[in-house]
């Protein structure tokens, strides 16, 4: 019973790691502008480098999981 169920399941975990890496490095590109903004510091090109980054990737995770 277990294996049909299985069976007919979709694998939807194509692009899930992209995903989490571009989310990850979303996170870390904000809270790097924010405590830059925060300290008075000149916001870096490198932090919207990653965020940048970590848009790009999480949408090539979003249409890797919708072709499946």
């Amino acid at each position: 019973m277990r294996d049909k169920a299985q069976e007919s399941l979709p694998d939807n975990n194509r692009g899930a790691i992209l995903r989490l890496f571009g989310v990850i490095l979303i996170i870390l590109g904000w809270l790097n502008t924010m405590l830059s903004w925060r300290g008075g510091f000149e916001v870096a090109s490198f932090h919207a480098m990653l965020l940048a980054t970590g848009i790009v990737l999480c949408l090539i995770g979003a249409i890797r999981r919708n072709r499946a």
